[in-house]
């Protein structure tokens, strides 16, 4: 017997895995595709004050954003450019666009251009007076804080106050360790950016309880609807159990006391009654299953064995005691298909022979079943009406809840007239995955 034993690292620290976590923040913050393109997109129209310009004027302020980064850069490549003290004006002008680059910057690259305001305060600072300030010339002043700003605006608000550290980080430390001097004073840019990055935080802190504001009043909205939905649904199952049951309990009633009511009926009058109490019966209790499930806010399975295929056998004898011939054809390896293919092809097949009763009566059905490689096959074919009765009118629905069956399961199915007159139901529902066969011999027409 040998013992094994498992030996990890030892557990850090809480403050190393604070640091961590800090500077991962960092890295993902500042350093991680900090110069990704990320372009500036148009303004929304829709605004407050946006959509009570004129159309015109509407239409071109999407890009008032760009317009004010562009005169903000134009305003710091002259005033750079004015206080650069060299006396060469190319030199002024390349001090100026030295300042100006990170500003447009923000427009594409916005993290970059925070690294880059850094770059160029500190090469800046090799041209400007020396007032022991940082940045030391006002164009770097104006240059850096609002590069900070927009670049707080464009990211998240930790990027803000890393922005900051690190700011205070360049001017106090990093004179220091680089045999500069004296620190340089940075209280004014500062207190000056913690202001701005305030403003701006709490702006996207605003913005974003917004938007989950939003989000709630929207999942209420639609929880509201469901709750409607399902009251609705309550009205309905009550009124349809009032109105049904009644009147299928009527019949129950009527179709058992019937044969007592005549002297001596004879045996077909009696089966015939019986079939008929029999479908009440069956009827009130598939009523009482749905309207169960319709009162219910959640679908659980009922209790009672949903009908499958293995049933098609007593369908079809029921039909037939209510004078409709028919036949039934399996082709394929019969094997068991998943729950909802077997119920939604027993009410197919249900249906499409309830609608050969109603709508041609005297005429003689056939139902085909076939299992065949990637699913299940259905097709029920009537001939044309030749009995005396009438046929029921309907609303038509029985086809459309057809369709709605077959669609939810993914198949296809087409239905008509046929060129003999009378009606096809042709049905395919897929069945994904690989089913083993129940019974290897194809069924004879029944």
């Amino acid at each position: 017997m040998t013992e094994t034993t498992t030996s990890g690292a030892p557990p850090r620290a809480p403050e190393f895995r604070l640091a961590s976590e800090l500077l991962q923040g960092l890295r993902e913050d500042l350093l991680t595709d900090a110069f990704a393109y990320r372009p500036l997109p148009p303004m929304r129209t829709d605004g407050p004050l946006l959509r009570r310009l004129p159309q015109r004027i509407r239409r071109r302020s999407v890009y008032l954003r760009h317009a004010v980064v562009a005169a903000v850069a134009l305003f710091v490549l002259l005033l750079a450019a004015t206080d650069s003290g060299t006396e060469w004006a190319l030199g002024s002008l390349v001090v100026g666009l030295v300042a100006a680059a990170p500003v447009l910057m923000t427009l594409v690259r916005p993290v970059g251009a925070f690294w880059a305001a850094l770059v160029a305060t500190e090469a800046l600072s090799l041209v400007g007076s020396d007032v022991g300030l940082w940045p030391r010339s006002p164009g770097a002043f104006v240059m850096y804080l609002f590069v900070v700003t927009v670049v707080a605006m464009r990211t998240r608000p930790r990027a803000a106050g890393w922005m900051w550290l690190i700011t205070l980080l360049v001017g106090l430390v990093v004179p220091t360790l680089l045999g500069l001097g004296e620190p340089d004073h940075v209280a004014p840019i500062a207190f000056l950016l913690a202001v701005s990055l305030l403003v701006v935080t709490v702006r996207h802190v605003r913005r974003e309880a917004a938007q989950e504001v939003s989000a709630q009043l929207e999942v209420t909205a639609v929880e509201r609807d469901r709750r409607t939905l399902l009251e609705e649904r309550t009205t309905i199952a009550r009124e349809l159990h009032d109105v049904v049951a009644h009147h299928m309990s009527v019949v129950a009633i009527q179709a058992e006391a019937a044969p007592y009511r005549v002297k001596n009926p004879p045996p077909e009058l009696e089966a015939a009654f019986a079939t008929i109490r029999e479908n009440a019966v069956a009827a009130l209790t598939e009523l009482r299953r749905v309207l169960g499930v319709v009162r219910s806010a959640d679908y659980a399975a009922p209790d009672a064995p949903q009908p499958t295929l293995a049933q098609l056998d007593g369908l079809l004898a029921n039909v037939r005691d209510a004078g409709l011939g028919v036949e039934k054809t399996v082709t394929g390896a019969v094997r068991e298909l998943p729950q909802g293919v077997e119920l939604s092809a027993y009410r197919i097949i249900q249906e499409a022979l309830s609608n050969t009763l109603r709508h041609a009566p005297g005429a003689a059905a056939e139902v085909e079943v076939s299992y065949v490689l990637g699913g299940l096959g259905i097709r029920v074919v009537n001939g044309k009406p030749t009995g005396g009765a009438r046929p029921s009118p309907g609303a038509g629905h029985g086809i459309t809840g057809m369709r709605e069956r077959v669609a939810m399961l993914e198949g296809e199915m087409t239905a008509g007239q046929t060129e003999a007159g009378g009606y096809e139901v042709a049905v395919f529902i897929p069945v994904r995955g690989r089913q083993e066969p129940a019974q290897d011999t194809a069924q004879a027409p029944a």
